[in-house]
């Protein structure tokens, strides 16, 4: 009897405890138990593996804020909002969709308010969906979601060891229409278009016509525009951020001239929030003073309120700048030559500039492609990065564009010395030519969510997560020298060492089918066991190899703990 109540006892507990783990599993339906899910894992900006999207083309988690400002005028296609808001990047984040990935940093279109008008100049009818036409610094747009939504997100990202990175734009404010009016002359200028032919109409000018360009070059003080006010006083808030005002000027001692203006509201965003770093948009086309200013502004905005929020830093990396200087390459080493001047951006709080380089060069062999970017890293550019892509938003001439290529898209881009950009849809082939759009709308259709069920899709997929997910384990990936260990089959090891942090792997690429040995002397000696990350395998080093037999054609060597 004894004996009967235990075993009894023992199988209703076995039972209950097979009822719970099933819910959990519920719960759990993208992250996998091969997954790592680890926020202490090592970071470096210069080997970052950061995803890119558009707000409002990501993932729509409320549609109760698809619509407002009346903006419900039919636009050219792809060219008015969609949906996607910061609720459904969080939606993502708990998911672990961006774990899978093995993302560590998010960059996303700008979320302030913006115009609540819609345009057309020239493209077809079209509204600020994308994020890059502001109203209002100090607001987020209704229909991208909430301040606490986004306070939301940058906790859910920090949680799961992820970078949160804002695009911002000082050069232009949102287009004039009916329902938004004209900055004052103290603030903007509404010409020369600029031509692009040297530093002068580059920078003082406007990028096309009826974008109002600010007067960043300006030190006079102006006063706040009167639709500011007017807009700040209907909204309850007039006082608080005229107090706020005085409290920055006062500390700083700037002058009231519209980009300190600029600067305060952006970088309260960091202050309040902990946002890591800014993505900033059209470098060239401001006189390069100006993010000196805006870095130091944020980094003391980031450094305050990590002593205010001991308990949330993730490291201790400082503020992050990442710049888009429009045709930048990274060979081009530190300097942005205008044609009569050359600018180092680097030298003004910028750690990277965005690469536009790795597209064209994408074509080559690896190892010339790897070795090239590994040496320039470490001489050009040595103690800063490149930020390097393949696609973009606004790359019409974009790798790959008609999706043919998506394995070697995600080789070229996640094993490529340096930090990487996914821009959204890149792991899933979502298509970058939609018939009937003009201009860059092509690029930025809704991400294809609904071809994950599509077996095609989920290989593609598959592909770029064990590179992903590889990359965010091991910093010598992003960050580290590169060596070539053999040319046939190709294989190559990197080394990451920096302090305490050491780091080594061995990829090998064009693998045949089948049984397979891979070099790896020089790297791993005898007897040394490894794991590879792409199939699962256990290995043992003999002879200066290992011996894998599988179909795969890439394999990813890590000492197995």
């Amino acid at each position: 009897m004894k004996y009967s109540s235990i075993i009894l006892l023992f199988l209703l507990f076995f039972g209950l405890s097979c009822k719970l783990d099933r819910k959990e599993v519920a719960k759990e339906p993208i992250i996998k138990k091969d997954s790592v899910l680890n926020k202490d894992l090592p970071f470096a900006w210069e080997g970052a593996n950061i995803y890119f999207l558009l707000t409002d083309r990501f993932n729509n988690a409320n549609p109760d804020n698809d619509v407002n400002f009346n903006r419900d005028n039919p636009t050219g296609k792809l060219r008015g909002f969609m949906g996607g808001d910061i609720q459904g990047i969080s939606e993502k984040i708990e998911e672990g969709y961006f774990d899978e990935l093995g993302v560590n940093a998010i960059w996303f279109t700008p979320v302030v308010e913006q115009i609540h008008g819609d345009t057309d100049e020239g493209t077809g009818n079209t509204y600020g969906y994308h994020g890059y036409w502001a109203k209002d610094w100090t607001a987020l747009d209704s229909n991208f979601g909430t301040k606490q939504d986004l306070a939301d997100l940058v906790k859910k990202a920090h949680d799961h060891g992820i970078r949160v990175l804002m695009d911002v734009v000082v050069n232009h404010t949102g287009p004039i229409t009916e329902e938004d009016p004209a900055w004052p002359d103290e603030w903007v200028i509404r010409e020369p278009t600029c031509e692009f032919t040297n530093y002068e109409n580059t920078t003082n000018c406007t990028l096309v016509n009826n974008l109002p360009d600010v007067r960043t070059l300006s030190d006079e003080s102006v006063e706040l525009p009167d639709h500011l006010l007017a807009k700040w006083k209907k909204e309850g808030r007039l006082s608080t951020e005229l107090d706020e005002l005085q409290l920055f000027f006062e500390r700083t001692g700037y002058p009231r001239s519209p980009r300190f203006y600029i600067i305060k509201w952006l970088t309260d965003y960091v202050h309040e929030l902990g946002i890591d770093g800014f993505r900033v948009d059209t470098v060239k086309h401001v006189n390069e003073n100006v993010w000196t200013e805006l870095y130091r502004e944020a980094s003391y905005a980031f450094e305050t309120w990590k002593r205010k929020h001991p308990d949330a830093v993730l490291d201790d990396n400082p503020f992050y700048m990442v710049g888009e200087v429009y045709g930048y390459g990274i060979s081009g080493g530190r300097e942005y030559d205008f044609g009569d001047k050359k600018v180092d951006y680097f030298d003004h709080g910028f750690k990277s500039l965005i690469n536009f380089e790795l597209k064209n060069d994408a074509s080559k062999e690896y190892d010339s492609i790897f070795s090239k970017y590994s040496r320039l890293l470490r001489t050009k550019l040595k103690g800063k990065s490149a930020l390097n892509y393949l696609t973009s938003h606004d790359d019409g001439s974009p790798f790959d564009k008609d999706r043919k290529e998506p394995k070697r898209a995600a080789n070229v881009l996640l094993l490529t010395p340096g930090a990487s950009q996914i821009y959204y849809g890149d792991e899933t082939a979502r298509s970058l030519v939609i018939d009937s759009t003009q201009g860059d709308a092509t690029l930025r259709s809704f991400m294809n969510w609904e071809d994950l069920d599509k077996e095609s899709t989920k290989d593609i997929l598959d592909h770029w997560r064990k590179l992903g997910k590889f990359r965010r384990e091991h910093l010598a990936v992003g960050a580290g020298r590169h060596r070539r260990l053999s040319k046939s089959p190709y294989t190559f090891g990197r080394t990451y060492m920096n302090g305490d942090v050491k780091d080594k792997v061995v990829i090998a690429l064009d693998l045949p089918d089948g049984e397979k040995s891979i070099w790896v002397k020089g790297f791993f000696g005898d007897g040394t066991k490894l794991f590879d990350a792409y199939s699962q395998t256990e290995v043992t080093v003999e002879n200066g190899k290992v011996v894998l037999d599988n179909d795969y054609d890439i394999s990813l060597l890590e000492l197995r703990e």
